[in-house]
C-alpha cells in the first residue's frame, strides 16, 4: 500500500523491491532457481508472494531431471501448494515428464493431505 503523498510504484513493479521484499516478520519472498539439472527453492512462499513466484518461474525452462528440492523453503502456507500444483499443470501442459518434489515441509505435506492432494506432491523415489 502507497503512504499518502507517495509516488505509487510503476505498473508491475513492487512497492517493496522486488525480488528483496520481505514479509511482516522480515521474511524474504522466495523464488526458484535452476541448479543443475533441478531447480532449488529458497525463501518464503505466502499468498503475498504466490502469483510473483510462478510468474518468475515461468522464465525458468523446466527441470530436465524433473526434480524441485524445497529444501530452503523457509516459511509456506497454502499458496506453496496452489504453487506446486501450479507447475504440475505447466509441466503436463508442455509435455514434460512429471514433477518431482523434494524436501516437502511438513507443513505443506499436512495441508496437501486436507485437501486430498498429497498424491500429487508425494516424493518418489
Amino acid at each position: 500500500m502507497t503512504k499518502p503523498g507517495a509516488a505509487a510504484p510503476p505498473q508491475g513493479a513492487s512497492p517493496l523491491g522486488g525480488s528483496a521484499r520481505s514479509d511482516a516478520r522480515g521474511r524474504h519472498a522466495g523464488a526458484f532457481v535452476a541448479e543443475g539439472d533441478g531447480w532449488k527453492f529458497s525463501g518464503v512462499l505466502a499468498f503475498d508472494d504466490a502469483m510473483s513466484v510462478v510468474e518468475a518461474a515461468r522464465s525458468l525452462p523446466l527441470p530436465r531431471s524433473g526434480i524441485v528440492d524445497l529444501a530452503g523453503l523457509v516459511h509456506a502456507d497454502s499458496s506453496a501448494l496452489a504453487v506446486m500444483l501450479a507447475l504440475r499443470r505447466r509441466a503436463a501442459a508442455e509435455g514434460h515428464h512429471e514433477l518431482r518434489f523434494t524436501s516437502v515441509p511438513p507443513v505443506v505435506d499436512s495441508l496437501a493431505r486436507v485437501y486430498g492432494v498429497e498424491h500429487l506432491i508425494a516424493e518418489q523415489p
